[in-house]
């Protein structure tokens, strides 16, 4: 009788609740930024059937490297650990510099990616939408960078909590997008006769993971979330944590996919292989291509709105990366300098190599896939799974096939490092 009723009980602590559904639409919000504005690009170069194969991986993908990173996370005897103090607690104090180090370089170069994207994505409305001439780059971007980091200094709190709530506007938007498009679909692209060849279509998809991972990733929210379930559920925290991040999984598939197969659907693999060369947002590209009011205004607006609010949350994150690597690593000088001008010499990194590159204005694409990607794909994917060999608290999840679906891609991933001297 007693099993019984600890059963029910269990049972009823595990159930899907609204607190639980919230927690799943912040880990979407979360996923969904700018990144999406780009995935149609890479994934719909070779046309429509790649999409069907990444469609298939990337739901498994997104979850199962979510999952283990929640239940690494709560497998610290300390219920208050983030993910750094996991990574102390369980390889040493060395270890959790490195993992300091590559949590730093899995955002730091989306904030120089998104001053590159957001110069490209302003220009492109001024000169397209509103007939005016370029403004020279270096003022332009320069301008921008300013204007996005000034907003942050004088406004942290505010500026956050704004974006936080500008998630969900651009997420109807661009669900509206993906709608309004359906017209515009060539059931052309769908043809069984433009099947690719077995080895191209591997090429395409190995090609098109980074840019899968980037897109859907929701890290950086996971270690919160897996705490608070942690003092709500005690020893079910950890099937609380895996049902949100299931949730969250399959609401990005079925919004960011769609999206994804309404944009491939409405372009030519000749378009999308322009829009990358000109290195512009798909919404920016679309605006261009389409004689409609609609697409013309709100897609430079959702562009500019997505780049603008998922800098911020990159930027803090950057920022409070390399304050904490720079204090661990010589905290003497960071001491001797005093926290104002510590500050001011992070502000002006960060504004000085952000403009720099956008004043460069190397691929969004390739530095997404050669740069952000891997750095992501190794605490997201690898970590973990070298936490379920060596971690005893982790070894329950040992032996899964998951577990090397989840390496796999990592490695894949993280390859794409060096992908561009082997192709």
């Amino acid at each position: 009788m007693q099993n019984n009723t600890a059963t029910t009980t269990d049972k009823k602590s595990v159930g899907f609740s609204k607190q639980d559904l919230t927690w799943s639409l912040s880990m979407f919000g979360t996923a969904v930024g700018a990144g999406v504005l780009f995935l149609p690009i890479r994934a719909g170069l070779e046309g429509f059937w790649p999409l069907i194969v990444i469609a298939m991986l990337v739901g498994p993908m997104t979850y199962l490297s979510h999952r283990a990173l929640g239940r690494f996370v709560l497998s610290s005897k300390n219920p208050n650990a983030d993910l750094s103090d996991v990574v102390v607690e369980h390889f040493g104090k060395n270890a959790g510099i490195i993992i300091s180090f590559l949590y730093f370089f899995a955002i730091y170069p989306i904030v120089l990616i998104y001053g590159n994207a957001i110069t490209n994505t302003l220009d492109s409305f001024m000169v397209n939408q509103m007939g005016m001439e370029s403004i020279p780059r270096w003022i332009l971007s320069g301008v921008l960078v300013s204007m996005m980091m000034s907003v942050m200094i004088l406004g942290q709190k505010l500026m956050l909590k704004a974006t936080e709530l500008l998630v969900y506007p651009l997420v109807a938007i661009l669900f509206g997008m993906s709608v309004y498009l359906i017209p515009s679909w060539s059931m052309e692209a769908m043809s069984f006769d433009k099947m690719p060849a077995f080895g191209d279509l591997m090429m395409v998809v190995y090609l098109t993971i980074p840019m899968l991972i980037f897109s859907f990733n929701h890290s950086p929210a996971v270690s919160s979330m897996a705490q608070a379930q942690r003092k709500a559920h005690g020893d079910n925290a950890a099937a609380k944590s895996d049902a949100i991040l299931k949730r969250a999984s399959f609401m990005l598939l079925g919004f960011v996919m769609f999206f994804v197969f309404s944009v491939v659907l409405s372009l030519s693999p000749a378009q999308l292989a322009e829009a990358k060369a000109q290195n512009l947002p798909v919404l920016s590209y679309l605006a261009n291509e389409f004689d409609s009011p609609v697409i013309s205004l709100l897609g430079p607006l959702v562009a500019f709105l997505a780049i603008f609010s998922s800098f911020f949350g990159h930027y803090l994150g950057a920022k409070e990366g390399l304050a904490g690597m720079a204090r661990k690593s010589c905290p003497n000088a960071v001491e001797a300098m005093g926290e104002k001008k510590f500050d001011k010499a992070l502000v002006a990194f960060f504004f000085f190599t952000t403009w720099g590159v956008a004043i460069i204005n190397p691929s969004v694409l390739g530095m997404i896939e050669s740069i952000g990607a891997p750095f992501i794909a190794a605490i997201l994917f690898l970590m973990p799974m070298y936490a379920i060999k060596k971690v005893p608290a982790m070894k329950k999840y040992d032996g899964k096939v998951s577990n090397i679906f989840v390496a796999i891609m990592g490695l894949v991933a993280i390859s794409a490092i060096v992908k561009d001297l082997l192709f």
